[in-house]
């Protein structure tokens, strides 16, 4: 298991350096931009200019057009995006594992039906179509203007309980709407790899033994079947905070999604850089741990990993 921690940690230092240097790369490309101090250097000598500043002293530029400091600007924005980005991965696993399991020991039955029907329109409707469609019926059902994260009292006031209380109370609109797709996705991969699991003929073999259908269940196809499921976890946090880009500009949310299309629109060099690499560091971060939570999980893969 040590050997496999050193391999991925090696291995996601080498893909975040190629990462960095790719993105550092594009957004100097357009002509236009912020340039990267030192002004006129060579563009290795303003990488690595760039990269130090970040590492030692987390100073990410000046962003031209909020005219402010990058850090300064993503940290605003960086809490809530966290906030609803978790939110709706762990909402994605609470609905998405029970539904499965009930959907793969009751196959084709009505209520199996309803439910995969219901996965599928949760993957066919795009996020902000159906976050339209929720502030259209709020809005002419029970008058309600939903949006947002905060009430305008507390747009502007400091943290305290009651600003706390407020996004609370304001959350489970974005996260219901932005963990959609992904609940859909994980439960119709979670309960194909069961029910084939369950077709297996170890499964037949530990009924035939007398072993309960329920610690059947738990201690055979439920742990191989969390292998894809535990793999999808390194992709659905960075496309969760990516992939509501449209959604949160629907929702008016102040996250980092509609900074990134400002950014990019506006050629704002060091806040669209910033805000690319964040996303990349969620993703080569999240498949590593993804890659040790399945070498925790299936031993196979630890001594795959030695041969």
């Amino acid at each position: 298991m040590l050997y496999h921690l050193a391999q991925r940690s090696v291995f996601t230092l080498i893909v975040l350096f190629l990462s960095s240097l790719t993105i550092f790369v594009t957004v100097q490309l357009p002509p236009g931009g912020t340039p990267v101090r030192p002004r006129g250097a060579p563009v290795y000598v303003q990488y690595l200019t760039w990269v130090n500043q970040i590492i030692s002293e987390g100073d990410f530029g000046w962003s031209r057009g909020w005219r402010q400091p990058v850090g300064e600007l993503i940290r605003e924005r960086i809490l809530l995006t966290v906030i609803i980005s978790l939110s709706a991965l762990l909402l994605t696993y609470v609905i998405a594992i029970p539904v499965s399991l009930y959907s793969a020991t009751h196959p084709y039955t009505w209520l199996d039906t309803v439910l995969s029907t219901l996965g599928l329109l949760g993957m066919a409707i795009p996020n902000f179509l159906l976050a339209l469609l929720i502030l259209v019926f709020l809005s002419r059902t029970f008058g309600l203007i939903a949006g947002g994260l905060f009430s305008p009292e507390y747009l502007r006031a400091p943290w305290s309980a009651g600003k706390v209380m407020d996004l609370l109370a304001h959350l489970p609109l974005p996260v219901v709407v932005v963990g959609t797709a992904s609940t859909a996705t994980v439960i119709r991969v979670l309960r194909a790899t069961l029910m084939d699991e369950l077709e297996r003929h170890y499964i037949k073999s530990a009924r035939a033994r007398g072993l309960s259908e329920v610690r059947l269940l738990l201690k055979y196809p439920v742990h191989m079947a969390l292998n894809p499921v535990v793999s999808t976890i390194g992709t659905m946090l960075p496309l969760i905070v990516s992939g509501s880009v449209i959604t949160a500009i629907v929702l008016g949310l102040p996250t980092v999604g509609p900074l990134l299309v400002r950014a990019i629109l506006e050629q704002d060099t060091y806040l669209a850089a910033a805000i690319l690499l964040l996303l990349s560091v969620l993703t080569i971060v999240g498949n590593a741990l993804s890659d040790v939570l399945l070498a925790a999980l299936d031993p196979r893969i630890r001594f795959m990993n030695r041969e």
